[in-house]
């Protein structure tokens, strides 16, 4: 069995450049403002979601490994 992410979307920062839909069609969804959220908030580990969180102009999107909550996307410093 493989990593399980959670993922979570912050509104506050999403402009709506649907990037991540772009790149995890799957994993994302718009709403009807437009901003964008996790298909779910847990997830297997996906490199499609990856990309998308890494294409996110406004870096509003963060992953983290579930249980452990350790940084995956952006990485820690």
């Amino acid at each position: 069995m493989g990593d399980r992410w959670h993922v979570e979307v912050d509104r506050s920062l999403c402009i709506g450049s649907a990037q991540c839909l772009h790149h995890a069609p799957d994993g994302f969804r718009l709403d009807t403002a437009r901003q964008s959220r996790p298909a779910a908030p847990d997830m297997d580990a996906n490199e499609r979601v990856l990309e998308a969180a890494e294409s996110c102009p406004t870096e509003a999107i963060t992953i983290t490994l579930g249980g452990s909550g350790e940084a995956v996307f952006p990485p820690e410093e």
